[in-house]
């Protein structure tokens, strides 16, 4: 839930580096993330491991089947960008 914990590799940043890495992840019947594996790379290792590092820290509303909570396995794209995103541009902070 809320805000994604994870870090823009800093030496990537004063680069202009940008890229988006394609991760799988183990959701336990918790919410919390116990495995994440690189589906597609960046490109760039340095964010390949500040996403893999990162996703291990999300929490997530468990998943369920039939009433019971169950693990799962869902795919997360990590999108590392100096730019704002899209739907936040023009927005204004509810107070």
């Amino acid at each position: 839930y809320g805000e994604m914990p994870i870090e823009y590799p800093l030496q990537l940043w004063d680069q202009d580096m940008e890229g988006e890495t394609l991760l799988r992840v183990r959701v336990t019947d918790t919410g919390a993330v116990d495995s994440v594996e690189v589906v597609e790379s960046s490109g760039h290792p340095d964010f390949d491991e500040a996403a893999v590092q990162g996703a291990k820290e999300l929490r997530f509303q468990p998943a369920r089947k039939e009433g019971k909570r169950i693990e799962v396995w869902a795919q997360v794209p990590v999108h590392f960008s100096k730019r704002p995103r899209p739907d936040t541009v023009g927005r204004i902070p509810s107070a």
